[in-house]
Parts: structure tokens; C-alpha cells; sequence
């Protein structure tokens, strides 16, 4: 009886840090993927061109581009960009 009354307590503990080591690992997994998220985004937002438009014609000026590949002009505007006003 003693033997069973351990091995009780013994799986119990196992059980209870098997919990503790899959919530622990989640968390940590969790971290990690919204960390490579943010890492993405912000990649991503820096990529963006810069597009410069006159304050007092309203159109384009000039655009830089950040990315290597990118090639847009004032006549070839892309679909996301930063607006910068200029004289």
C-alpha cells in the first residue's frame, strides 16, 4: 500500500510539472512569435517609399525609394507610401 500510495504522489508531481512545462513553453512560444511579428512590421514599414508633394500644386515632387527594386516615380506611384509635404 505504501508503494501505490508513492507512486501516487510521484505521477501527481510529474503531472504537475509536465503542466508547468507546457505553459511556461507556450508563453515562451507566444514571445517569440510576436517578437518576430513586430520585427516584420517594422521591416516592412521601413521598406515604405517617401513620396514628396507640393504644398501649393498638390502634386508630386519627387519620391524616394528605400528598397532596393523599387523603381516608382511620380508616374508610377506605389499603393503604400509616406506622404511628405514640401514647398
Amino acid at each position: 500500500m505504501k508503494i501505490i500510495a508513492f507512486l501516487k504522489k510521484l505521477f501527481a508531481i510529474i503531472l504537475i510539472d509536465m503542466y508547468n512545462v507546457f505553459s511556461y513553453s507556450a508563453i515562451w512560444l507566444l514571445c517569440v512569435g510576436v517578437f518576430i511579428g513586430l520585427l516584420l512590421v517594422i521591416n516592412s514599414a521601413a521598406a515604405l517609399p517617401d513620396v514628396h508633394f507640393s504644398y501649393s500644386t498638390d502634386e508630386c515632387v519627387k519620391v524616394v525609394n528605400y528598397a532596393e527594386g523599387h523603381n516608382y516615380t511620380c508616374d508610377n506611384l506605389p499603393t503604400k507610401f509616406y506622404h511628405v509635404w514640401v514647398q
